[in-house]
This record gives structure tokens, sequence and C-alpha cells, in this order.
């Protein structure tokens, strides 16, 4: 049955409280709040209270069309109930349409109104002259997560209008709201003249982004795979550095060599682009040829296209003219300067030296492929190489610092001394090349790791200046955001490095979880259910952490079922085996899950805190706290966890994690 509007329904209790009766009804509460109002206030007192007198007309004149009551003004913002859920919202879109009709005749920006809008539906309690309860607690903390000019409102609303309501209504997902019991859904009116200008920025900024799909090698011999994925490599590099541009890391294209037969207009829309380049590298002996076309993937038009017939010895010069007519002839499309350093040298030509560069390739290949540990460490030696042929050759150190970090953190090399030689080849990276970003992102990773906060989102912010189209700098800080409490800016973060790297398994596991923390649960599993193909086995152990905490064991057996398939030894799969059994029942089979990972411990193995999480799964706090703080004092503390899983949210009450979390919050701010 549809549902129309809300009709005020009166409690059917009423008590004296000595100021008058008291009443409760079920009602749509509007929240409304003047955008940027104390700081002009402070810049002109009287354009504000011109503004502020003009905005409270034109309202009070639509809260009387919707029959919205007005309850009390605070300042800048009006409290207003409704007896219908539909009529408040017309109400606010009306209200958004006259405004934004007058900010079009005002030319000066300080005169322009703009507003937000929150509401909610509930039962509100009447006294006096006055009204309360949590459905205007609700709309008040509502009303800041709409945009400027913006209308935001909760299920409760949505579910009343949305089969009468004219405009679309789009989901922002699960909220966490300050002093409010469990997440809220919000919704947004989409506001006809906001579709229409994002539609025109989205197709502007679409064109902007670039994919250089993985040059083909039509070279004679096979084993010069790894030059066509350099000079990919090089060519994504380049693009990046031109201003305006937003191109998709390596890591996302790179996939698509498997995968030839795919349409461009696929490729575009799996990697949100609305420019592809493609083109292949044909090598022999000391010569080199080389071709590249650019492609409009709305119309799969061929923009611009050349070949480049060279001696090897000019490949750093081909590369950079082609980035530079790509970056030209996307110019001449587009409202975007390029700047003169588009064509010139690029900061990471920091070797004439082909031998070196040869070596360099050859690593990065490797690396890239991590097929094993030893490849892996075969990497080294070509990187290890290169330097040795060009001491000056900042991008190899940064490899030498990446293939050992890597290693230490694996296990194959001991953990210390891997970052005691990073840290020496990123500081020699940057004495030689202080612009590398590739090198302050890092060196910002390695700081992280040793729990050198500040030092880290300096490294970060300095890498994303340098390149914002690397996705790592984005992770770190989003990692020290949501160690600081910010999980919203987490996410934020966390969406910047997708939209840089839609394909890396490192953001999309991670940007998950961190729904899932905000309390967007909702977003967490849809999420969840795009990406479980690009990263099976993390997507699997992120939602079997959520129906562990909702005590959905169905759906976490079917969760640890994959695990099991996909990576039997992982510590994961061990660790929540051991918590399932344990909250099923199966004490013993918990206990050998314990007895596994202090095995692994014994052998080296990181799984102090894994096994503390059994340990709590089984009631056994002191056990669990004991393990934490070992993890804590081994900077290994599992942070994200305990502040914010559902696992963990009895624990959170404990005085001795309390306690723990102060001293981590504590030297948090000493790192500062």
């Amino acid at each position: 049955m549809e549902i129309v509007a809300v009709q005020v329904r009166v409690a059917l209790s009423r008590e004296d409280q000595g100021q008058g009766i008291v009443q409760r009804r079920l009602a749509a509460i509007m929240f409304t709040d003047l955008v940027g109002y104390t700081a002009l206030a402070q810049q002109s007192e009287s354009l504000a209270l011109e503004l502020l007198e003009e905005h409270r007309k034109i309202l009070r004149s639509i809260f009387s069309k919707y029959n919205g009551t007005e309850i009390k003004t605070m300042g800048d913002a009006f409290l207003v109930e409704f007896a219908s859920a539909l009529e408040a919202a017309n109400c606010g879109f009306e209200i958004q349409k006259v405004l934004h009709e007058r900010n079009l005749s005002q030319s000066e920006e300080l005169k322009k109104i703009r507003l937000r809008i929150g509401m909610h539906l509930g039962d509100v309690v009447h006294s006096a002259s006055d009204v309360y309860g949590d459905a205007v607690n609700i709309a008040s903390r509502i009303e800041p997560l709409a945009d400027e000019g913006g209308v935001c409102l909760t299920r409760q609303v949505y579910d009343h209008i949305h089969n009468n309501f004219a405009l679309p209504l789009t989901s922002l997902g699960q909220r966490t709201l300050k002093n409010v019991s469990g997440s809220v859904e919000v919704y947004k009116i989409v506001l006809p003249w906001k579709e229409q200008t994002a539609k025109k920025q989205q197709a502007e900024s679409t064109k902007m982004r670039i994919a250089v799909l993985p040059l083909a090698n039509f070279s004679p011999d096979p084993n010069d795979e790894y030059f066509a994925d350099g000079m990919t490599e090089e060519l994504i590099d380049r693009l990046a550095q031109v201003k305006g541009f937003r191109v998709i890391a390596r890591t996302s294209v790179m996939g698509y060599k498997k995968q030839k037969d795919k349409k461009i207009s696929e490729i575009a829309k799996e990697l949100g682009v609305g420019t592809i380049v493609e083109g292949s590298v044909r090598k022999a002996g000391s010569r080199i040829r080389i071709t590249a076309q650019l492609i409009d993937t709305a119309s799969e038009e061929h923009l611009w296209s050349d070949r480049y017939d060279k001696e090897l010895d000019d490949v750093f010069a081909v590369q950079t003219d082609i980035a530079t007519k790509i970056a030209n002839e996307l110019a001449g499309k587009m409202t975007v300067s390029i700047p003169e350093s588009a064509s010139t040298q690029h900061p990471s030509q920091d070797t004439q030296n082909m031998d070196a560069y040869i070596s360099y390739l050859r690593a990065r290949r490797l690396f890239a492929e991590k097929g094993s540990e030893q490849s892996i460490k075969h990497a080294l030696t070509f990187f290890e190489e290169a330097v040795r042929l060009d001491s000056r050759f900042a991008r190899a150190r940064v490899g030498i610092a990446e293939v050992v970090q890597w290693l230490g953190t694996e296990g194959a090399t001991p953990y210390l001394e891997s970052n005691r030689r990073a840290r020496e080849e990123l500081t020699k990276a940057l004495e030689l090349n202080e612009s590398l970003a590739e090198a302050h992102s890092s060196l910002s990773g390695l700081f992280l790791a040793e729990d050198k906060f500040e030092a880290s989102k300096r490294e970060a912010r300095r890498a994303i200046e340098l390149n914002p189209n690397l996705s790592d700098p984005y992770r770190w800080l989003a990692q020290i955001a949501a160690g600081n409490g910010r999980i919203d800016e987490a996410v934020r973060l966390l969406e910047s490095a997708l939209l840089v790297d839609p394909m890396d398994i490192n953001v999309i596991s991670f940007l998950g979880r961190a729904y899932m923390y905000a309390g967007r649960e909702q977003e967490a599993l849809a999420f969840w259910e795009r990406t479980k193909a690009l990263s099976p086995f993390r997507t699997n152990a992120h939602s079997m952490e959520y129906y562990l905490a909702i005590g959905d064991y169905s759906k976490a057996s079917q969760a640890l079922k994959e695990l099991e398939r996909l990576r039997p030894e992982s510590v994961w799969t061990e660790t929540y085996r051991g918590i399932l059994a344990a909250w099923t029942g199966d004490v013993e089979g918990a206990r050998r899950s314990i007895e596994n990972l202090e095995k692994r411990r014994a052998s080296g193995e990181f799984a102090v805190f894994h096994a503390g999480f059994v340990h709590y799964a089984l009631g056994d706090m002191d056990e669990f706290v004991k393990c934490i703080e070992q993890s804590f004092e081994l900077h290994g503390l599992p942070l994200l966890e305990l502040m914010y899983s559902r696992l963990f949210e009895d624990a959170r009450k404990d005085p001795r994690i309390i306690e723990i979390l102060r001293k981590q919050s504590e030297y948090r701010t000493e790192s500062s």
C-alpha cells in the first residue's frame, strides 16, 4: 500500500509536567542551516545580517505553503515540523530551487545565499513552545551531510516518499551520527540543476582521465616483453606530470595484457576513463619502432597517431615526444593548459645509460609479477646492476628500497636490516632527485611502518604534490587518519586512491573495510559484491569479520570455506577459523587454532595478535590483553580493529585495552 503522507498522531497519554501539556507525535522534522554565515559575519556584519533577514523571509513564505510549523530559529538555523513527510520533501526542494534561481542573478559570491537542509521522520515530544526527541537530534545531524544548496533525508523519510516524489533520491550509504545509537541510512535529493552541472563536469573530467594500455611487443625476441612494459610505464609517468590529467596507475592497466580482445568501450567503463592510449614496440638490434595512438572512448574515434623509427639511444627523446604530443592534442580539445615543463626533460628521466635502463626495466617487470621469493631476489639483482652501471640512477635506488622492504615484510630477510637498507637507498635517491614522487611515497610507507606518523604524513603529501596519480600516498594518509579517529576522512582518501588505481587490491580491500568501520555497512556489502573478483581473499576475510560481528554464523562459515579454498595457509584463515569455532561452541577447534598460531609465531611469523583474537573469542580476556600488549611493544598493534571493529565492542570497555589505546594515542602525538 502506497503512503502519500504521514498524518500527525497524538499520543494517547498526556502528562502535566507543571510547564504545560506534553504531547508525543510522529512528525517530519526539517533542520536548515545557512552556509558560511559565521565567516561572513566576521568579514561584513551588515551584509551578513541583511542576507540572514532575506533568507528568513524567503523560507517562511515557503514553509506556510507546505503546512510547515516553525518551531524555532537558532541564529541562522530553522527547526520546522511537518505533518507529512512528502510535504517536507517538497518544501525542501522548493527552498533550494528558489535560492538557486535567486543566486543566478547575483554576480558577487558573498551575496549568494546557500543553505543545507536535513530531515528525518520520527517521534517528537512537544512541551510548551519547544519540541525535542530523537527525530530532532537526527535531523540536526543529517543536515551537515548535505551539499551546499542540497537536501539530505533519512531512510524513514525515503520509505514514505519515494513512490510519489518527483525527483530522484540517491543513497549516500549508512552513516554513524554523533550521539545517535546505531547507523542511519542517508539519502540526498538529486536536484535538477546540480545533476546537469554534475553531468557536464563529469563528462569533462572523464575526458581528462587517461589509461595507457600495455604496449604490444612486436619484437622478434619474446624476451623483449619487458621493454614494451617499460615503455608503457614511462608513458604513464610522463602523462601523469601534465597538470589536469588523471592517469590510471600501472597496476590497473597491466591486467589488460591478457585481455587483448576486450573492446575499448568495456575497458573505458571498467577504468572510468574518457581517453585511451594504445600502441606497440618493435625492437631489433639497436633500432626501435614505436607506434602510438590516442582514442576517444565515447566515439572510439582516433584523435591522433604517430610512428617513430629511432636508434635505441633515442628512446628517452621518443618518450618525451609522445607524451608531449598527446598532452597537446588533448589540450586542443579541452580547456586545459599544458605547462612548458611537459615538453622538457621529465624529472624521472634520471639516466642516459641504456644498459642501466634495460636492467631497471627487467627488474621492474620481475618485481611487478611477484612470481616467487626467488624471482623477487632476481629483481633485486637487476636493480643493483642498474645502480652499479649508473650510481646516479635514482629510480633504480627506489626499486632496491621497495624490494628489500617487501622481502623484510614477507620474512625472507631480517626485517630491521631490510628497513635500514631501504631508508639508506631512499635517502640517496632523494639526494639525487628531490622531485622523485615514488621515493617520497616509499619513504612515507617506511615511516608509517616505524610509527613515525608525522614524517609519514609529510612524505605522502610531498609525493601527491609531485604526482597526484600515485595511489599509495593516499593509502598511507588514510591509515594515519583512521588511526587518529578520522575514519570518514580515511574513506575520502581511499576513494581518491581508487580513482587513480581502480584495480589496486590494497586500496580495494582497505576501502571496503573503511566503509564498514565508518558505519556504512550496506555500502560495504555492496562494494564487496562488486570487487570480490578483484580481491577475493581479502573481500571474504572482511565480510567474514562483518558476519561474525552480527552473529550470522551461516554466512561466516561460507566465507571461511572461501578463505580455506583461496589461501589455506594464511594466518587470517587460521584466525577466523578459530574465532568461528569459539563462537559456535567448538572450544577444542578454537584451541587448535591458537596452538597453530603460536607455532607460526615461534617460527618467526608475526601472529601474536591473531592468537589474541581467538583468545578473545573464547572469553579469555587476560590472554587477549597480553597478546595485544605484546603487539603494541612490537609496533604491530591491530589499531583499526580495536578502534572500529564490531567484533571488539566489549574489548573497548576493558580498562587495560583503553590504556593501550591511550598509550598509542600519546605515541602518535609524540611522533608529531
